[in-house]
């Protein structure tokens, strides 16, 4: 055990929703203090980088909790004990109408490690070809955009690509390549 560990003493929950479960637990610090740790619960996401012919796809959707339009890359939340890359597939597909032949694991980060436990997996689509158009969700609205890539990556140090996901997945892009 670290000589930072933390130790839970007592998960006590609030709330628990559709998407997020909230707890504030009683915890004790590596010094054996007594602590409060809020935590949002979160079955975490997948997300996937396409790259086609050295355009990147994104997504512009409305965000409700910022209030704005971001662009993204396509992503979903997990749905309990699903694979991640089964997810990331499936949202590439419904989110682009796009398809790929495999995916390769780019990395798992941590996008809140201050409040929260959820993981984004991030994948790289190979071998993409046109599928058979969009499957939205009922409740979602996109519209599907390309830039090319040196675009993208310039896009966000303007601060016009603002989500860290698509941030991530186009920095490892560009380390990569």
């Amino acid at each position: 055990m670290s000589a930072f560990t933390e130790k839970t003493v007592q998960k006590n929950y609030i709330y628990r929703g559709k998407i997020v479960n909230l707890r504030c637990d009683d915890a004790e610090l590596p010094d054996g203090r007594p602590c409060k740790r809020e935590i949002v619960e979160h079955p975490g996401g997948a997300c996937v980088l396409c790259v086609r012919d050295g355009n990147v796809a994104l997504v512009r959707q409305f965000r409700y909790a910022y209030g704005e339009e971001l662009l993204e890359i396509p992503a979903g939340k997990l749905e309990r004990g699903e694979d991640p890359m089964l997810a990331a597939m499936r949202e590439l597909r419904e989110e682009t109408g796009l398809c790929a032949r495999s995916l390769r694991p780019l990395t798992v980060f941590y996008p809140t490690p201050g409040y929260s436990d959820e993981k984004i997996y991030l994948y790289e689509a190979v071998d993409v070809s046109e599928g058979d158009g969009q499957h939205l969700d009922v409740d979602e609205f996109l519209r599907v955009e390309y830039y090319p890539v040196d675009e993208a990556i310039a896009m966000i140090g303007r601060g016009e690509i603002r989500d860290g996901k698509t941030i991530a997945a186009l920095l490892l892009y560009q380390l990569n390549y």
